[in-house]
């Protein structure tokens, strides 16, 4: 039996065509794993490179954590810069992508940095933005690093997201795209629709909304605690994220 490490791609990969994603299997090619918590299956960003870049392009990553966009899009030969303010994130990712395989060629270029002060990346120099930032503080990725946006609850999480929009609507060039994996939260038995104010905070930087996609989940399966408590307190578990897809 092959090591998944010489596992290089997904078998039979067809691109998406609807608004309606669903990786049963999450995707264990090259390096990459599910370690990471709250990391998205490869299958997402390698649909959003393939559709939304070309080889070569220069991609954005500025909430880089566990490194799976960096792995496809060296795998695709699009050159990213990964961001994140997170010294374990970018030591996870520096193992990441320190593999060589036969026409992965993308360069990738890791740096420390906060996605609301991207002040190294020139204005209109970006070919795509392909990210997933923190849910505010569902999963809390440190516990003192003050530019860390998971230490913050959903009010201030969103207010900080003002400024991610706008750097990333300057550093990008125009008419090119910027996809943003987003989910939502739930709060005293009602939903906070999260992903939908990122959305609007977007589109009031200037960004035109090209695409709503609905990510299934399939890590929400109704059993003991969380099955429990769904009856007893009436409410459904969330089994769903959003792919937003902006153009400047």
């Amino acid at each position: 039996m092959k090591n998944k490490i010489d596992k290089w791609g997904p078998e039979d990969f067809e691109l998406e065509m609807t608004t309606h994603w669903s990786f049963p299997t999450r995707g264990n090619w090259a390096t990459h794993d599910a370690k990471w918590r709250g990391n998205w299956s490869p299958y997402i960003p390698r649909n959003i490179l393939l559709r939304y870049s070309k080889e070569n392009d220069l991609v954005l990553d500025q909430f880089t954590g566990g490194g799976t966009t960096l792995v496809e899009a060296k795998l695709l030969n699009r050159n990213i810069i990964g961001v994140d303010v997170n010294d374990l994130a970018l030591s996870r990712c520096r193992k990441k992508i320190s593999f060589e395989h036969k026409g992965a060629n993308g360069k990738v270029y890791l740096r420390k940095g906060d996605a609301r002060n991207l002040n190294f990346v020139p204005s209109d120099s970006i070919d795509l933005i392909c990210t997933h930032p923190p849910y505010a503080n569902i999963i809390k990725y440190s516990e003192n690093i003050p530019e860390d946006l998971s230490l913050l609850k959903v009010k201030d999480f969103l207010e900080e997201m003002n400024t991610v929009a706008a750097e990333s609507y300057r550093v990008l060039k125009k008419d090119k795209f910027c996809a943003i994996l987003m989910g939502d939260t739930r709060q005293h038995g009602c939903m906070i629709p999260m992903s939908f104010e990122v959305m609007k905070i977007f589109q009031d930087a200037g960004f035109k909304l090209k695409e709503i996609i609905i990510k299934e989940q399939h890590n929400c399966k109704a059993t003991g605690y969380w099955k429990t408590n769904s009856i007893k307190y009436n409410f459904l578990l969330i089994a769903h994220e959003y792919l937003f897809v902006f153009k400047k």
